[in-house]
């Protein structure tokens, strides 16, 4: 059955979720008070790589299931910038986790092996090869796909979801840190600001993630336009605008993991709100004027859990 669907929210969890459903045969308007572009989506790593999430048995299958269209959409779309790149995890812990390996092939390295990173004394690596999104050419292309399939754009905030009826049947809230004020029944969501420094890159070609630094969230990310420098995980800050000493810290922290990025031109800077929550929430929301699904609280695993989510969604409405 067909149904007339509201996605409220257009970061890459909103788009993912109406081009599912439009692609099923639901007849999709996506409402937001803000482009792709503007939205936190724009400012994330977008590396596929499990980072403030749940783990469970149902995020499990939406981190595969992401794997799997990213991997289809770098080799299909070269268009949609998503690129499959090498890289190393830093490991500073006796016992990492290393549960996101069960999806992709993973190595062991040794400083000798690292002419271009640095790793911290007393911590190892691992090399491994996942989807990396250039996002401003991935969210544009995600919304020409969308399009295409007949998705309706409306730029206006939603302060009611239930004042959506009786023009539509369905409406799935995938605002981000919103998302549990504009349901009005959860309260747990906090939002976890996220600093980000972009630099032109003297061709760096691999990525670095090093989220165990005592001294911050750190990582190197190669774009087709840039070179990521991150990050911050403040949660409950609520700031956008880029703190210079912040940044400060985050390019030293950088240079020390990556040499090759220090005194870089700074191309741009980007500050957003990852939704964090306990558990995703990806469900019917019961008692409702308007059938309410909930697909929020991703934490920084947004991009990670995109179209593992949007297929949930879709099942939900199967």
């Amino acid at each position: 059955m067909s149904h007339r669907v509201a996605v409220i929210g257009a970061g890459v969890i909103g788009l993912s979720i109406a081009h599912e459903l439009a692609a099923a045969g639901h007849d999709v308007t996506v409402l937001a008070d803000a482009d792709p572009l503007e939205t936190t989506s724009a400012v994330a790593g977008a590396v596929w790589f499990p980072y403030a999430a749940e783990r469970s048995a149902a995020v499990d299958a939406m981190l595969a299931a992401t794997l799997e269209r990213f991997l289809a959409i770098a080799a299909e779309h070269p268009e949609a910038g998503v690129d499959l790149r090498s890289g190393v995890i830093v490991e500073r812990s006796p016992e990492p986790d290393r549960s996101w390996t069960a999806w992709v092939d993973a190595a062991e390295v040794d400083a000798s092996e690292l002419p271009v990173f640095r790793l911290p004394d007393g911590a190892t690596g691992l090399r491994t090869t996942v989807p990396l999104a250039t996002m401003s050419l991935y969210l544009p292309w995600l919304l020409e796909r969308c399009a295409a399939l007949g998705v309706r754009f409306e730029r206006r905030a939603v302060d009611d979801v239930d004042a959506l009826a009786p023009a539509l049947d369905v409406a799935v809230v995938a605002a981000g840190v919103r998302s549990g004020s504009l349901l009005g029944d959860d309260s747990s969501v906090v939002p976890i600001r996220g600093q980000v420094v972009r630099v032109e890159n003297p061709g760096v070609t691999e990525f670095v993630i090093d989220d165990e630094d005592p001294a911050g969230l750190t990582y190197v990310l190669p774009r087709r336009d840039c070179l990521v420098l991150g990050g911050t995980h403040e949660a409950g800050a609520t700031s956008l605008e880029p703190d210079p000493a912040t940044e400060a810290a985050i390019l030293e922290r950088c240079a020390r993991l990556v040499p090759a990025v220090a005194g870089q031109r700074i191309v741009s800077r980007g500050v957003g709100l990852r939704p964090g929550r306990e558990r995703l929430r990806i469900e019917e929301v019961p008692g409702r004027a308007l059938r309410t699904i909930a697909a929020y609280g991703h934490g920084g695993s947004g991009m990670t859990l995109s179209w593992g989510t949007a297929e949930r969604v879709a099942t939900l409405l199967a």
